[in-house]
């Protein structure tokens, strides 16, 4: 009978097991099973049951043999790793691994002055010692300053590092010296050397650091910038502001710039010297103690209580071609304080002040100026100017009473001679009053003038003993504009003989009988524009529109400028813009005509009844943007300037 290859194997596992000294002691006898009565269900499959066989009894021989080496295997890395310990033990603590230098063993000590003066030579004194049990070869001491630092030697050259050599350091050995800088700074700041050790050991070719810093304040700087000037002005006053820039060094500092940052407000005049570049000055070379001074001029407007502050900087540039600071090294802030004028002045026009006063030509005008002392101190020796400006003023009709006119210059003048002494010492809070007065051109004289304007402008001057006790001058200024209304003319003329329609019935008129009339309107203007313009009028009961106008641009019905309301008897013209100079100089006046009928009652028999009532002009001054007005006259039937009119014919007759 043959076996299958797997009863082979059970056979062969077996005899292995017999012959094996670890378990053939555990293969005994099976204990024989007794024999029972028990009936087993057989169904109708039937299935041979396999015992287990035990895999602790019988295993690969494949098993066993990676078992044995992982045991090798672990105890080998146990052995390695007790020998790796001892060794670097041996090695840190006793062998050579303990002669490596730690930073921490090595000793950096500065000592110097916890103030120094900007400007002036410094000493630091630095002592490097050596803790660890090696030599430190090749060791290099790194100093590195801060911004702006120049050398001793030679202050024009900047010292930004120093590395000095100390060779070998033995074990426990120690080197010292000192080093020599100059340092620049604004007073207060302060400023960071940092020292750093470079150096190798033996057997290695890494390079090793130890470093240390220093920390120093500025009690001085080495520029001073002083600023000088009033801390109070007036708003649109001069102001004059003097920047020293001096040398406190005792070499010299090289290639100086001076910038300026002004406050808003602040418009700039001149300067002496004049900048460089903007806002910018070059200094240049400052020798021990020398000074450079910079004039600024301009001109300061803000409110009342404000305060501007100027900002000036004094330093060093990185080279010859640049326009920036590089290295600040002196500071300084000037602040000024807009306050009142020091004498307050009004300007009125005929009792009125503004931008709207308005005077039309041929009025006598009258001009008041009010002052009064704001400052807490006295005002000496004050004097007040006003000019006038714009069109020329007949000198001959001007007038004061308390000043000095001065044809020349068309100039008036009050001080303390024409004022009996009044404006010699102004005491805080005095006010008075001065004034003069004018007539205005004609029309005539101002027909060549387009938009005339005069203007009025103020000036006043004094002295105060400031709280320094030096005399300072003061200015204050006011002007005020005149405007010129238009001399607009409107005209109503009524015409019979000289009717352009022609005319029908009796002259003079009759009563019960219709006579017909044409009425022309006539406006001029002379030297602004007028916008807006119209004229109304009135109708009597007894007088018809005839419905008749000219010329036809005027009366045209689809451009509604000349229009009448049949139920008020009103008559419009809506002249729209009139321009300066219209009816003036040659050109054609603006007009236009109507044809009326009058028929007169019985009781109206020796009289001279209106034919049009309530004649006005309006319109807006498109210069001074005042509203014009101009009324003129019914027109009767007395119609003088008519040609061949005679006054006899003015009266209705029976």
């Amino acid at each position: 009978m043959d076996l299958s290859e797997h009863e082979k194997e059970k056979i062969e596992r077996l005899r292995r097991a017999m012959y094996s000294r670890s378990l053939s002691p555990k293969i005994q006898d099976r204990t024989r099973r007794p024999l029972g009565t028990s009936q087993r269900t057989v169904g109708e499959d039937f299935v041979e049951t396999q015992e287990k066989i035990a895999g602790i009894i019988v295993a690969p021989r494949a098993m066993g043999l990676a078992r044995s080496a992982l045991w090798w295997f672990l105890g080998i890395a146990i052995v390695f790793f007790i020998g790796a310990v001892g060794f670097f033990g041996y090695f840190f603590l006793f062998g050579g691994g303990s002669s490596v230098a730690s930073p921490n063993n090595i000793g950096i000590s500065i000592s110097g002055p916890p103030q120094i003066e900007g400007g002036l030579p410094t000493e630091l004194q630095i002592v490097v010692e050596n803790r660890n049990k090696v030599e430190l070869e090749l060791a290099d001491l790194v100093i590195t300053y801060p911004s702006g630092t120049r050398s001793p030697t030679d202050f024009a050259t900047t010292l930004q590092s120093q590395r000095i050599s100390l060779g070998t350091i033995e074990s426990g050995g120690t080197r010292q010296g000192t080093v020599s800088a100059v340092f620049a700074g604004n007073e207060g700041e302060h400023a960071d050397i940092k020292v750093e050790l470079e150096y190798r050991i033996d057997g290695s070719s890494a390079i090793f650091l130890a470093s240390s810093d220093y920390s120093v304040t500025f009690s001085s700087s080495p520029l001073s910038l002083v600023v000088e000037g009033n801390n109070d002005t007036i708003s649109g006053q001069p102001v004059e502001l003097t920047v020293s820039v001096t040398s406190n060094a005792n070499a010299p500092v090289k290639d100086v710039l001076l910038s300026a940052q002004y406050p808003f407000g602040f418009k700039f005049s001149s300067a002496l010297p004049p900048p460089s570049s903007g806002n910018l000055w070059w200094i240049g070379d400052l020798a021990p103690g020398q000074k450079r001074t910079v004039t600024i001029n301009g001109t300061l407007s803000g409110q009342e209580g404000d305060d501007r502050v100027f900002h000036f900087s004094a330093g060093t540039r990185h080279d010859a071609t640049s326009t920036v600071i590089q290295r600040f090294l002196a500071d300084n802030i000037f602040k000024i304080s807009v306050s009142r004028p020091f004498l307050g002045l009004a300007v009125s026009i005929n009792g009125a002040s503004g931008p709207g006063v308005v005077v039309s030509p041929g009025d006598n005008v009258t001009v008041s100026i009010a002052w009064q002392n704001n400052l807490p101190t006295s005002i000496l020796d004050a004097v007040i100017v006003a000019r006038l400006s714009g069109f020329e003023i007949d000198g001959s009709t001007l007038h004061t009473s308390d000043g000095f006119y001065r044809s020349s210059d068309g100039t008036l003048l009050w001080d303390k001679t024409t004022t009996g002494g009044v404006l010699t010492n102004l005491s805080p809070n005095a006010h008075g009053t001065v004034g003069f007065s004018f007539k205005m051109p004609t029309s005539d004289t101002l027909k060549t003038i387009i938009n005339p304007r005069l203007n009025i402008s103020v000036n006043a001057a004094g002295k105060r003993v400031s709280e320094s006790g030096v005399p300072e001058n003061l200015q204050a200024t006011a002007s005020q504009k005149v405007s010129l209304a238009s001399d607009l003319s409107l005209t109503a003329q009524g015409l019979y003989y000289a009717n352009p329609f022609g005319s029908v019935g009796p002259m003079p008129s009759k009563a019960g009988t219709e006579t017909t009339y044409a009425i022309v309107f006539t406006v001029t203007n002379t030297t602004n524009k007028i916008s807006d313009a119209k004229v109304t009028a009135h109708l009597p009961p007894y007088v018809r529109y005839v419905g008749i106008c000219s010329p036809r641009s005027e009366c045209d019905p689809d451009t509604g400028k000349l229009t009448f309301n049949q139920s008020n008897g009103t008559v419009t013209w809506n002249m729209g813009d009139i321009a300066p100079g219209v009816g003036l100089n040659g050109t054609q006046p603006r007009q236009v005509a109507i044809a009326i009928g009058f028929t007169p009652s019985t009781s109206q028999i020796g009289q001279e009844p209106p034919l049009l009532q309530n004649i006005s002009l309006s319109g807006t001054d498109a210069s001074t943007n005042a509203p014009i007005t101009r009324n003129v006259k019914d027109v009767t039937t007395n119609i003088l300037g008519d040609p061949g009119f005679s006054a006899v014919n003015a009266t209705v007759v029976k």
